[in-house]
């Protein structure tokens, strides 16, 4: 009868144990199915609980829209030979006279100017031609000018010109490029890719690249993937345009049963949550619930409208979305659902789970109890 009663005051301690552990709150890697429902709306919590579906998944793709404005899509591609200020041109006169050149000495008729910087508004200065307006024109058209001036001081002049690149017609290129630095707009570099290829290309992955120009007070940015994909985006440059590559700065937050938690950059312009689940390793198998997949986010009130069939809302909402990976088109849902940046995804334990570390920490706790009284019956 004593066997008994001990056996039962045994099992009674622990019942207890158990009791007292679930009670108390044993480690864990956030809250479970129940207590995310519980923060619902619906039951007076502050975040609508939404299940993931075909027109949940349409309301709510959103990915960037980049792209150029038209100033940048519409303008025509500089001329290969048009002077700016800041150029170098130049200059070869021809004299048709042997006794007393105009520019040259005694018995030399051929006169050069290496190098004739064109100043900040724009002219340079020709000896006996003066002062003269180059920047804007072609050589050909400076060379025009210059022989008119001349020819009244020396029989039939001829003239050669040519644009050596200089500093007026200049872009720079940083950020995650081969080469940083200043480049001269030349005749194989007029437009962005011709750029971008002169600068040594770009240092990272074109799936994560985000190319912006800026061009006075304007900017405009594009994904790399798309410039090398659609000709029609290659824009024409302009002197002083600023271009940087750097990378794509969205991230999302995996959170929960998952191979790793972690803060996770975008790979690619469009992420679904079954690739930011694989992004992290998967689901851990031996802790997962795959009926507790959520995407928690703040939502655009036009957004969130959309997918609750309202149109009070305002303000950025509150938002969890649900997928279950068990259910005949589970995957599909999590294969068409997109992540955006700043999402966080977040995976709940089994239920199970929970139960195993609850009968781990009692067992622990009675052998340790066990061998405690073992030492005191010892003594």
């Amino acid at each position: 009868m004593k066997i008994t009663a001990n056996k039962g005051a045994k099992g009674l301690a622990l019942v207890l144990m158990v009791t007292a552990l679930a009670s108390c709150g044993l480690p864990r890697s956030g809250p479970n199915k129940k207590e995310i429902f519980a923060g619902s709306v619906l039951k007076q919590g502050d975040a609508f609980i939404v299940t993931v579906n075909s027109r949940v998944t349409r309301a709510t793709s959103v990915v960037p829209a980049l792209g150029f404005g038209s100033d940048f899509r519409n303008a025509s591609v500089m001329g290969s030979d048009t002077i700016s200020p800041g150029d170098t041109v130049a200059l070869t006169v021809f004299e048709n006279v042997k006794d007393d050149p105009l520019l040259g000495n005694t018995g030399q008729r051929v006169s050069a100017l290496e190098e004739v910087q064109v100043d900040g508004a724009g002219y340079i200065f020709v000896p006996y031609a003066g002062r003269i307006k180059a920047a804007g024109n072609t050589p050909e058209g400076l060379r025009r000018l210059i022989t008119r001036k001349l020819d009244s001081q020396t029989p039939d002049p001829q003239v050669t010109v040519q644009r050596v690149a200089g500093n007026g017609a200049t872009v720079s290129v940083s950020g995650m490029v081969g080469g940083q630095g200043v480049y001269p707009i030349e005749r194989p570099t007029r437009t962005l890719t011709a750029m971008l290829a002169q600068a040594g290309g770009s240092a990272i992955e074109p799936s994560v690249a985000i190319v912006r120009v800026t061009r006075g007070g304007k900017t405009g940015q594009i994904w790399l993937e798309d410039l090398y994909a659609n000709p029609s985006l290659d824009i024409a440059l302009r002197a002083g345009d600023r271009i940087v590559v750097e990378r794509d700065t969205r991230a999302f937050v995996a959170m929960g049963a998952t191979g790793s938690q972690n803060r996770v950059p975008f790979e690619t312009q469009s992420l679904s949550a079954i690739e930011a689940i694989a992004q992290v390793g998967g689901l851990n198998t031996s802790l997962a619930d795959p009926t507790g997949v959520f995407v928690f986010r703040n939502e655009p009130a036009e957004i969130a409208n959309a997918v609750l069939g309202r149109s009070d809302l305002t303000g950025d909402q509150r938002m969890v979305y649900v997928l279950d990976l068990t259910q005949p088109t589970g995957m599909f849902e999590a294969r068409d659902f997109l992540v955006r940046d700043g999402d966080t995804v977040y995976v709940t334990e089994a239920p199970f789970v929970q139960w195993q570390k609850t009968i781990s920490a009692v067992t622990g706790t009675a052998g340790a109890a066990s061998s405690l009284s073992s030492v005191g019956s010892s003594d």
